[in-house]
Formats: C-alpha cells, structure tokens, sequence
C-alpha cells in the first residue's frame, strides 16, 4: 500500500496498518485551495507537516474550513520533488506517545508544494497568482532564524542580498527578497490586505522578519524600482502586518523505528532520503504529541479559525509573556541543565536521563522551585501545568531521539536568558539568592563539562559554543581529580555580565558556584555525588 491520492480509497487497507484518513472530500479541498488561496506557507520541512499542517487538517476534519495551504520552498526545491510530489501532497504524521505507542495519520491540509525559484517562469507566474488574490489573507513562515538573516557574521550583507537589492524585484532570489517581491505584485494588484507571520522558533520572530523585509523595500526605493506609496504599503498596518508568535513542538528527524513499524503495517515506500542539499526527510514526519503556537491577532484580511486547531490568540504582551515562561523558567532551562549534567554521566538520550534521579531532583527543583516563583504568566497558558507535562511526560518520552549533546551546543549563548533573567528576577525582587541551588549547580555543572572530563574520570567530547575556546583557555589549569589546582579562575567567568545577565561575583551565587565546582573536581564520581549533595 503506498501513500497517494487514489490509495485513499481504500479505507479497509489503511484502517488495518492503523492509520487514520483525511474525513472531508480532499478533491474538494484541494480545488478551493488553489483557486482561492487564503494561506501560504515558507518553509515546507518537517515542523510545517507535523504541526503547522496539522493545524489545517483540524480545521478541516471540523468542518469550519474549506481551504488548505500552499507550501512554498525557497531553499532545498529537492523536498517538494523527492518528498511532495511522488506522494501527491500527503503526510503521514506519526505522533510519538509517551506511552510508546504511535498515532498514525495521513493529512491531506497541505494541497501544493511549489519550488520558489525565480529563474523558473511557470513557478514565478503561480507564486503570482496566489500572491494578487484578495482572499489571500496569511502568509507564514518557518525557515530557521537563519532564513532572515541578510547578513553575513562580518555585518555585510550576503552577496545574493547585494545582487538583488541591485537588480530588483524581478531577479529576487533570497527568501526575504522573494517575499518582498510578491509583496510588492499584491500591492499592484490592489493594495490587499494581508498578515505576514513567522511561526520560527526564535523570540521576537516577528520583528526579524519585518526588519528584513523592509532592509529589502527600502534598498529597492533607493534604487528606484519601487516608490513611497509601497513603503507606506507595508508600514501600514490597515494593510499589512508581521505578528509574533510562539511556537513550541520537537520533531526530530526521522526515526528508523518508525520507519520499521510502519513497513510492517504493509505501508510501502516509506523510506526517508537525503535531498541533494543534504535535507534528511521522509514522507511520514514523526513528534511529541505536545505543542503550543501562540500568535498576536493583527490579521487585516482576516483569518482562518486557527483557535479552532488549538492555537492560541492574543496581543504581543502575551506572546512574550509565553515566550519568556518557556525559555526563562519552564523549559529550556531545565533542557539546559539536564544536558551538560547528562553529558558528563555518559547519557546519549534525554528520555533516559529522565530515568536518573539526581537529574530529576535537579530539574524539578529548577522549574517548581527556583522558577515559578519569577514566572512570567501569559494567562492563557498555566506555568505549572506547562512544567508538568515538560516533566512527566515530553522529556520521558522514550521515542523521542534526542541528546544531551545536541542541546549542550552553544550553551554560552542560552546562559544569559535561561539562568540570567531569573538571577535578575530575583535580585529585582529583593528575594534572597541562597534559595538557589540548581541554577549555581547548572552553571558549575556547564563550567566542569567544558573541562572535557566525564564523571568516570575519561575524556568526552565537548559540543560545539562560540566561546568554548576561551573559556576552556581561561580553565586550563584546572585538573579534575585534583581539587587543589583551583585557584579562582571561575572568578573572571562569572564577572562577565554578557554570560550571565549580571556581573554574578557581586552576588553570593559566585561564591557557591566556585564551591560546587570545587566539590565537582574531586575525582570519578564527584559529579553525581555533588548533585546528591546540594539536592538533598
């Protein structure tokens, strides 16, 4: 049985592998879609089919839309021709349980995959098409936080931005540049209305979008292929708008596991690939069950009935409320902590670091305790239960393949935000420091990992940070197994307000850091018995 349009006929057939249907008429569907467009989508991988186009299979199971998405890509055109086309659009979602059972389902929502490139006429004319549409009212985004980027690490802009703020709409080739450009047919075509939305997960997501947008627009006024009155166009809200969001789902990349089940369910074809740009991707997409899009209400087209899929509405107050509770106290601090902790007791997975109890305590009395005291509530979502499902059941998940040493990469840029603000919460608060204990411990614990010795006393690589090398420069005397050969160099890292939101030597956390530090030189085994130690 392999996955395409005319297999969705054979109800029997899917219904014994354990797959769920589309249950509305996807021709119907698929129809009202291309001929009225009311949303597009960049950015065509696996978090757009596993969450964003869940969204449009809800909606439309519900009946409280006729319509689906477009899915443009900009970079990796071998996603929409290796894994879009040979499977007419389709996704198998494969929900990972905690339980370790799978939910399986095809969704239909996503009813056309384009290849953006602006040498390819046939592509360009549809792009326009959708684009000089009045219905049109989103169009969303998830291509990385490097997707907006029109700079290089030097602050010069990339050549490919360089040629087309030279050359103009009509050769556009970066992602911001093509936006901008189909931007501008909208705004010939009548001046319609529509919300530009990025859904990426990086905070202020919004504002990166509209910044670049508009570094494009106004490159191309300059250059005089466009007037004010399309400037004006797109600063004026009544027309168009870049709303923020939060979004939080993990889906990692495809799971042999999942690929064997679903072979053994007599489904064919399944098999990931690797695209010629190196995207490694299949036709089924699999993820926690979890996941939270919270998104500012500026839609002057309207909108489809998201809050209807789960989605939650309100203004941008509440989108950084949401934001700052999952990267400051409820989430990625306890990820963080977990990880270098993980890392130096030999874990490869998060799901069996969660079987540990020190690594337990340490991360529940980091959320519960330390955390919600200073939690920011957005009010449309509970902190605390928030915590508890991040606890009992996302980083438990057995089939959730992910590392500690994947989320240790480039901890010196996460510090600041995810112990930082709250350190400075508490001191805003005139609430005492010494309540702390797993906030010291995590940042001890990153600062013993970067010695690249785990807690049996062997080498263990360390993942990749900006700032390893001169960290690691100024810890360079420091022996583990030999406490003694400490001798405050932990003084000038913490000093550091850039790392920790704060200069940490004139608070008392300096002082406890250096000691757990110390106490976690002591030899094999220090580590896990300094957790015991200071969590007991």
């Amino acid at each position: 049985m392999k996955m395409n349009l005319a297999s969705l006929n054979d109800k029997a057939g899917w219904a014994a592998a354990g797959v769920t249907l589309p249950q509305y008429d996807v021709p119907a569907v698929i129809a009202n879609t291309k001929a009225n467009p009311v949303w597009i989508h960049f950015g065509a991988g696996n978090i757009f089919r596993g969450f964003i186009g869940s969204l449009a299979q809800r909606m439309l199971n519900a009946g409280v839309t006729d319509k689906g998405i477009i899915a443009a890509e900009t970079f990796d055109y071998g996603i929409i021709t290796d894994i879009y086309d040979p499977y007419d659009n389709l996704t198998l979602n494969v929900t990972l349980n905690a339980d370790g059972s799978f939910g399986r389902e095809i969704q239909a929502g996503i009813v056309e995959g384009i290849q953006v490139d602006s040498t390819n006429p046939a592509m360009m004319a549809r792009m326009k098409e959708i684009f000089t549409n009045p219905g049109l009212q989103m169009l969303s985004f998830t291509i990385t936080e490097k997707g907006y980027a029109l700079r290089r690490v030097d602050g010069s802009l990339m050549p490919v931005v360089v040629a087309d703020m030279a050359e103009g709409p009509a050769s556009a080739r970066h992602a911001m540049s093509i936006v901008c450009a189909m931007l501008l047919e909208r705004f010939k075509a009548g001046k319609y209305p529509v919300a530009v939305v990025s859904m990426d997960n990086c905070s202020h997501n919004g504002e990166k979008l509209q910044a670049s947008v508009m570094e494009v627009a106004n490159a191309w006024l300059a250059n005089g292929f466009v007037g004010q009155d399309f400037i004006d166009y797109l600063t004026d809200e009544s027309t168009v708008t870049f709303p923020w969001s939060m979004i939080d789902k993990i889906t990692p990349r495809p799971a042999p596991v999942v690929q064997e089940a679903l072979e053994a369910s007599g489904i064919e074809d399944i098999a990931p690939v690797k695209t010629a740009k190196g995207t490694f991707i299949a036709p089924f997409v699999n993820a926690e069950r979890p996941q939270y899009l919270v998104v500012e209400d500026k839609f002057p087209n309207g909108r489809p009935p998201l809050e209807k899929a789960g989605v939650y509405f309100g203004d941008r107050d509440t989108v950084n409320k949401s934001e700052t509770m999952k990267v400051t106290t409820c989430l990625n601090p306890l990820h963080t902590a977990m990880s270098v902790y993980g890392c130096m007791l030999g874990y490869t997975l998060i799901a069996d670091e969660m079987k540990d109890p020190d690594i337990v305590a340490l991360i529940k009395r980091l959320g519960y305790v330390e955390g919600l005291p200073v939690v920011v509530d957005p009010k449309i979502l509970s902190p605390k239960a928030f915590i508890d499902e991040v606890v009992e059941e996302r980083l438990p998940n057995p089939f959730m393949p992910d590392t500690p040493q994947r989320i240790a990469t480039d901890t010196s840029q996460k510090v600041p935000v995810r112990y930082g603000e709250t350190i400075k919460s508490y001191i805003k608060n005139g609430m005492d420091l010494n309540n702390l204990v797993s906030i010291p411990l995590a940042i001890a614990g990153w600062m013993r990992y970067l010695l690249g010795v785990g807690d049996d006393g062997q080498p263990i690589e360390v993942s990749d940070d900006p700032m390893k090398a001169d960290i690691q420069a100024k810890l360079a005397g420091i022996k583990v197994g030999a406490p003694a050969s400490y001798n405050g160099e932990l003084k000038e890292i913490l000093a550091n307000p850039v790392l920790f939101g704060t200069d940490l030597t004139q608070t008392v956390l300096a002082d406890k850091i250096e000691e757990m530090f110390v106490s976690e030189l002591a030899g094999p085994g220090a580590v896990r018995a300094t957790l015991q130690k200071y969590l007991a």
